[in-house]
């Protein structure tokens, strides 16, 4: 039984490196789904704007008159992986180094090894709930969240490794066979300011950790004065993470911006006086945009329960379903116990008991729940944090792990949102921007309108271009009606304002025949596969017919406009 064990946990270690190694290797490839606008909108479109001069679309949360998302986060990631393309490209190092792929991959790479920080975490967090590291790690490193969506520019992402960071500080060590104290508070109050100022939604996930470690601090000093001590720094520490965050923000939103930050010629007194008058402090304009339902509703209103019936499943599958059927049977009893805390080790919160760990684990997973379904804009994105504690929940005290479930349902996970979803659309941008930066298009004076239908919002910053070209056109119609689309592109086909035009339109196949509505002649079809866009999706019988890649692809059609 002993050699059997060892041999499990060597193909466990294999296996982890496996998946490990697939995060990496798929992030670089690059994967070509395209799960929400906010991947792109939320960093490095404006990233490449302010630092790489690119032509750009800036969201409203990051203009100075609705200032509602800190720059310091966007900054650290993609403005230093764009910062470090742009350094290599003037040294004369890498002739070409921005371009689309890099312009994607980059900050991608990045937020991919920020997220072995979930893997770091749940290797410490094992051994103190019970859990199997190994098996752990595999459940989290096989989840399709991990290889998908936390493979991508989300602030959401960056949530998630905030909340793993502090359940790791929050928790005791394990130091020969022993529980150790938690970590100095000073870090704590950091990490739950920086990850209020990332997403304020920050606050229902760190509300159990602050408490279980309230708990532990409490129940381990005898003195009162030392319990004070705890908390004062971490509110100290908290207070000037916040003033740095203020400030960073002050600048960008202000006149004060990254433009101007070099020429500013007044004295330090003047300049302070300047903050004091425009502060900017991100979160509490977040939570007073969020907080009006009209505000919410512009961005889609969902039932209460649509996190826990939906988005729950579709995030973690048969995890969340057993996590349910588990909170229903212990809910009660884990109350009653998180009420009367009894130590039972040495220095540590009774909590920790053998017969109390899945309630605990089962309350940081669904607190953040409950509070986030309070909300009625619920998107499965916003649950992504939570997979830490589930995976350390579902392999606690030696529970079973159902895996051919498991592993089926990550796979169509994966495949769903790494390669389906709205996959074509990244492809397309690519190939357009070869299009348009080859050595035919370069040296002619050719003017280009792209215009994309019914497609997620494209990112132009993927197409590589300077704001100073004043070339090329982007028009986003969204999900324009049949009468409006044809009408824009009917005035683009008989745009004779200039001699060499070259009109493009992007448009998924489930809605091709409508542009044959129009009266206005194509060439040049490109096809690319596959593109599922779910606000469009395929009839189902098409799919079972020859026409079935058209069903599942993007089209960039050209207007003839000679004809």
């Amino acid at each position: 039984a002993a050699q059997a064990r060892v041999s499990l946990r060597r193909a466990m270690r294999a296996l982890w490196a496996l998946l490990a190694a697939l995060r990496a290797g798929w992030c670089l490839l690059p994967q070509a789904g395209y799960l929400h606008p906010d991947e792109f909108f939320q960093a490095p479109e404006v990233m490449a704007g302010d630092i790489l001069n690119l032509q750009v679309y800036y969201p409203w949360e990051f203009l100075s008159s609705s200032p509602c998302r800190t720059v310091v986060f966007p900054l650290m990631t993609s403005g230093v992986t764009y910062w470090v393309i742009k350094s290599l490209q003037q040294l004369g190092l890498c002739s070409s180094c921005i371009n689309s792929y890099t312009l994607l991959v980059s900050p991608r790479l990045l937020f991919t090894i920020f997220s072995f920080i979930l893997d770091y975490s749940v290797y410490r967090l094992s051994p103190v709930w019970e859990a199997d590291p190994w098996k752990t790690l595999v459940l989290l490193a096989g989840s399709h969240v991990t290889l998908v969506f936390y493979t991508r520019t989300f602030t959401n992402a960056l949530e998630g490794l905030l909340l793993a960071l502090l359940m790791v500080l929050v928790s005791p060590g394990k130091s020969s066979g022993s529980l150790t104290q938690p970590a100095s508070s000073p870090l704590i109050g950091i990490v739950t300011t920086a990850g209020f100022f990332n997403r304020p939604t920050f606050l229902a996930f760190a509300l159990m950790p602050l408490l279980y470690w309230a708990g532990s601090i409490v129940n381990s000093q005898k003195s009162i004065k030392t319990v004070i001590h705890h908390f004062l720094k971490l509110v100290l520490c908290a207070c000037f993470t916040a003033i740095v965050f203020v400030t960073a923000d002050t600048f960008y939103f202000t006149s004060m911006g990254l433009d101007n930050l070099y020429s500013i010629k007044e004295s330090p007194f003047d300049v302070i006086a300047q903050l004091h008058e425009k502060m900017v402090v991100t979160p509490l304009n977040f939570l007073s945009y969020n907080l009006n339902p009209s505000n919410l509703a512009l961005h889609g209103s969902h039932p209460r329960v649509t996190h826990f019936a939906v988005n729950g499943i579709m995030l973690f599958g048969i995890l969340h379903i057993l996590a349910i059927g588990a909170g229903f049977k212990m809910l009660k009893k884990c109350m009653q116990q998180l009420i009367q805390v009894t130590p039972n080790h040495h220095g540590s919160s009774g909590l920790l008991a053998h017969s109390e760990g899945n309630p605990t684990l089962l309350l940081f997973y669904f607190v953040p729940l409950v509070c986030l379904s309070l909300v009625s804009h619920q998107e499965p994105r916003f649950l992504i944090p939570l997979i830490l504690p589930l995976v350390l929940f579902s392999t606690s005290q030696n529970r079973a792990v159902r895996w051919k479930p498991v592993i089926t349902f990550n796979i169509l996970g994966a495949l769903l949102f790494g390669c389906l979803h709205q996959g074509g659309l990244i492809p397309c941008l690519f190939h357009l921007e070869q299009l348009m930066h080859s050595p035919e298009s370069s040296n002619h004076s050719r003017q280009y309108t792209l215009l994309f239908a019914h497609t997620y919002m494209p990112p132009r910053s993927l197409l590589n271009i300077k704001k100073s070209d004043t070339h090329i056109e982007v028009i986003d119609m969204a999900g324009s009606e049949e009468e409006t689309l044809c009408q824009t592109v009917e005035q683009q086909a008989n745009n004779f304002t200039c001699n060499d035009c070259h009109v493009f339109v992007i448009i998924p196949g489930t809605v091709r025949a409508t542009l044959t509505k129009c009266g206005v002649p194509f060439k040049n079809e490109t096809l690319i596969f596959p593109h599922l866009s779910m606000e469009d999706p395929p009839q189902i019988p098409f799919l079972f017919s020859g026409n079935w890649r058209s069903q599942l692809g993007l089209y960039i059609l050209q207007v003839d406009r000679e004809q």
